[in-house]
């Protein structure tokens, strides 16, 4: 008998609910955790004189450690067992949650973030095994579409709570305001939770370190050769050593992995086709709901003068859809075969986003809450089709390295969606600058009649800039255009942002499709 079925006969009945309860609250305080920390970026840009692209590091820093600690699921769960790990985890994540409260440079704050992300990483796998594990299999459904409203509303509704602290108190306590959903978590998964199966061999306990210090090396010069390429030039030495280390990294990863008697990841659950097809869809989720929530609060509060608890506010109503959405997304997961309401998520996700990269200054705040409601109905039709139809399709021994693999796929591509889209912005943002400004010159008619204009009213008003440049340009005239010009710039630089995750979703339902390939 397992550790869950010893539980389950002594509680009854009721177990899988008591389990489900217990592991759901640190699922959605982990992922409620990933995002509310974007709505207090440009604040802690302010705080600690961060540019985009170091600033992106808190939420790549939290998305790369959770990437890495994904892998440690199967490890963790036969050395520790269901109670340890899980608590094990949470007081990490309440270490690192203390840690960014009292931060007082740009490097504390990132390190605990990193903290959060080590234990997001362990926390969420061992919730899904364990909803796996409580719930038949005909049930896995309406399992997944459980763990869908931690994974997806969570982030969803966080931002709005972090908007209201932000404005009303400071950025610091958008980190404390998770404390107490942590210890109520600890002390259910020390009621409800089982330790150790002790019918597990000696050497399954063994920790893959070489596996993943090479996984860490990869993740870790990847993504720094990604955000500081802009900065440092993508063809100097420093980008290029970091890209050939992060290559040489993820070669040795992946040939060690397939070498090592007990490997961090088991590459034999890619073998299955269904299950490679679900992660290539996962990696393009993962992209969707990071990368939305990354440039959604950004774009609103930077292009449209949001305040972050209006930016909050304008993920609630898609918070409440999804809410909606899960329970019929689960019904569907037990009765229809996973490609179709993967299928038809990825569509609606993929035309939520062109929609919004319509957006201009002056789209009304419900237009743009229509638009991100249709993208969170899809991601709810996704989730738990997806998870069910990727763990129904391998046996029960893979069930814990493939949830694994499969949480592990989904978060790379968070992270490489942030920092991407962060360097898309980024260098966009100085493109289309540029081509603006070029348009500024005296060779065209509009820009010389809005400079004239502008002198105009500046030489009747009075002109605090002192006195014309030599191009006979009033100074103030100049500067006006340029806040102007630099919104524009941003707003452009956003939409093709919107524009990338749209075709990454389009592109996404070729591999969807080919999850009707039955297992072999």
């Amino acid at each position: 008998m397992s550790p869950i079925e010893a539980y389950a006969e002594r509680f009854g009945a009721r177990y899988k609910w008591l389990a489900t309860g217990t592991v759901m609250l640190g699922t959605i305080v982990t992922t409620a955790a990933s995002t509310m920390v974007n709505v207090a970026l440009p604040d802690i840009m302010g705080a600690f004189g961060l540019g985009q692209d170091q600033v992106q590091w808190l939420s790549t820093g939290f998305l790369a450690a959770m990437t890495a600690t994904m892998l440690l699921t199967a490890w963790a769960l036969g050395r520790f067992g269901y109670r340890m790990a899980f608590l094990g985890a949470l007081a990490v994540f309440v270490a690192g949650t203390l840690a960014g409260a009292v931060s007082t440079t740009s490097n504390e704050i990132i390190l605990a973030r990193v903290l959060q992300g080590m234990a997001s990483g362990l926390i969420q796998p061992v919730a899904m095994v364990v909803l796996s594990e409580v719930f038949p299999r005909d049930q896995r459904g309406r399992a997944m579409s459980i763990y869908t409203l931690g994974v997806v509303l969570a982030p969803a509704l966080g931002p709005t709570v972090a908007g209201y602290l932000v404005d009303e108190y400071s950025w610091r306590d958008v980190f404390l305001a998770v404390i107490p959903v942590c210890l109520a978590a600890m002390a259910a998964a020390a009621v409800f939770l089982p330790g150790r199966d002790t019918r597990q061999e000696a050497a399954s306990h063994r920790f893959d370190g070489i596996g993943f210090l090479f996984l860490c090396i990869f993740l870790v010069c990847l993504l720094s050769a990604l955000s500081n390429g802009q900065r440092e030039g993508w063809n100097s030495d420093l980008i290029l050593a970091l890209a050939l280390a992060a290559l040489a990294a993820g070669v040795a990863f992946i040939a060690w992995e397939l070498t090592y008697l007990r490997p961090l990841l088991n590459l034999r659950v890619f073998v299955n086709g269904r299950f490679a097809a679900s992660c290539l869809v996962a990696f393009a989720l993962g992209v969707g709901i990071y990368g939305s929530t990354y440039i959604v609060p950004m774009f609103v509060q930077l292009v449209q003068g949001y305040t972050p608890t209006r930016s909050g506010l304008l993920l609630m109503p898609a918070g409440f859809a999804l809410a909606l959405t899960a329970p019929v997304a689960g019904h569907l997961a037990d009765r229809m075969p996973p490609w179709g309401p993967v299928m038809a998520g990825l569509a609606l996700f993929g035309l939520s986003n062109w929609l919004c990269a319509g957006a201009d200054v002056d789209a009304s705040f419900w237009l743009f809450a229509w638009w991100i409601i249709l993208g969170r109905i899809g991601l709810g039709l996704i989730t738990p089709s997806l998870n069910a139809g990727a763990l129904r399709a391998l046996p029960h021994e893979l069930l814990a390295q493939g949830s694994g693999a499969l949480n592990f796929i989904r978060q790379l591509g968070g992270a490489m969606g942030v920092n991407l889209l962060s360097v898309l912005i980024d260098r966009r943002t100085t493109f289309h600058g540029d081509a603006l400004a070029q348009a500024m010159t005296p060779a065209s008619a509009a820009a010389s009649n809005a400079v004239q204009q502008l002198g105009l009213m500046l030489t009747h008003w009075g002109n605090p800039f002192g006195t014309r440049l030599p191009s006979g340009a009033p100074p103030a005239a100049m500067n006006y255009l340029e806040r102007i010009l630099v919104p524009k710039a941003q707003w452009l630089a956003y939409q093709d942002g919107f524009h990338v995750v749209a075709v990454m979703f389009f592109a996404a339902l070729l591999p969807a499709l080919l999850m009707r390939r039955r297992a072999r």
